[in-house]
């Protein structure tokens, strides 16, 4: 077991887990003449997040880690902010955006890190993470003009 590729997996597992929460936020606050669009694809989001929390979760014991499991761990390992119930459509698009471009930053690091030391499944998985969310940074930002 490789403890570096444990610990950045355990930080995309809480980034994927607090990125969760709030897309649920998002999905049961959002309002205004963009509702339909955007509840639905909210929901799409967070559906697609519990499956990566799962697979990841599930990497990490694979390699003989441990995953963090406690809502206090995720929030001290976490580089995704919490929602604060005061964004509008527009902010709330714009911040899932960033959190977006933030996991795949983040992803890179992990990939690099990964394939540097022969965990090509981590790398894979990583790399069919980044590719979808580079795909929704796209759509969002244009969606935001």
């Amino acid at each position: 077991m490789n403890e570096k590729i444990v610990e950045l997996l355990n930080k995309q597992l809480s980034n994927w887990n607090v990125l969760n929460t709030k897309l649920h936020n998002y999905h049961w606050y959002v309002t205004g003449q963009d509702f339909f669009t955007l509840h639905e694809k909210f929901e799409e989001y967070y559906t697609q997040a519990a499956t990566y929390i799962d697979e990841i979760a599930e990497r990490i014991l694979m390699i003989n880690g441990k995953p963090v499991a406690r809502l206090q761990d995720y929030l001290s390992t976490t580089t995704i902010k919490e929602a604060s119930n005061e964004e509008d459509p527009k902010e709330m698009v714009r911040s899932i955006a960033d959190d977006f471009e933030q996991l795949v930053k983040e992803s890179k690091e992990l990939i690099k890190l990964a394939e540097d030391n022969g965990d090509q499944p981590t790398a894979d998985m990583f790399i069919g993470i980044r590719s979808n969310l580079d795909q929704q940074v796209w759509m969002l930002r244009a969606y935001l003009g």
